[in-house]
């Protein structure tokens, strides 16, 4: 297993356990390869890598039963690639993502999973972002952030969010513990 294969899949396990995600939940990724590789972000998009990022993240994922949701660059709206049965009720958009509208990472799971839809956007239930793409906007409120040990991929920063349910009720209310 590659280096970056390695990482990517650990920081994708490490996110799945501590989220303690379930069968069925969704993980959404952002990634520049570009940072990856020690250079800014959207200036060396590298499909190469991207495969070996995809291939560590889907490997925890299909471990655990987890969807992976692929975020997009901008040049697409940050719009997410994930597999038909992980978003049935979201309306699709019309878009295939490239490596320079849309990004390494989404055209690889586009071109991986075995029926691939567009969304505009998704809640999911966790999520990683390699690379300072800011991913927050399809995390379930309420976001919190987590702090990984599995915190780099080649040269890129990772950050990692969970989501859990808001909180209601006011000073009085009593809260199911294990859904802090």
């Amino acid at each position: 297993m590659s280096r970056v294969k390695s990482e990517a899949f650990l920081a994708a396990e490490e996110i799945i356990q501590i989220a303690n995600l379930k069968k069925g939940n969704i993980l959404v990724v952002g990634c520049s390869t570009s940072e990856v590789l020690g250079s800014k972000i959207g200036t060396d998009s590298s499909p190469e890598i991207a495969k070996e990022l995809f291939e560590g993240i889907y490997e925890a994922a299909n471990k655990y039963g987890v969807y992976v949701a692929a975020q997009c660059c901008e040049h697409l709206n940050r719009a997410i690639i994930v597999e038909k049965g992980a978003a049935p009720l979201l309306e699709e958009v019309n878009v295939v993502p490239q490596p320079k509208a849309g990004g390494s990472f989404a055209t690889t799971a586009y071109n991986t999973f075995k029926e691939p839809v567009a969304v505009e956007e998704i809640k999911a239930d966790a999520g990683l972002d390699i690379g300072f793409t800011m991913i927050g906007m399809h995390i379930k409120k309420v976001a919190v952030p987590v702090r990984l040990k599995n915190n780099r991929i080649g040269e890129a920063t990772v950050l990692a969010a969970r989501s859990r349910p808001k909180f209601i009720g006011g000073e009085r209310a009593i809260y199911n513990k294990e859904m802090l």
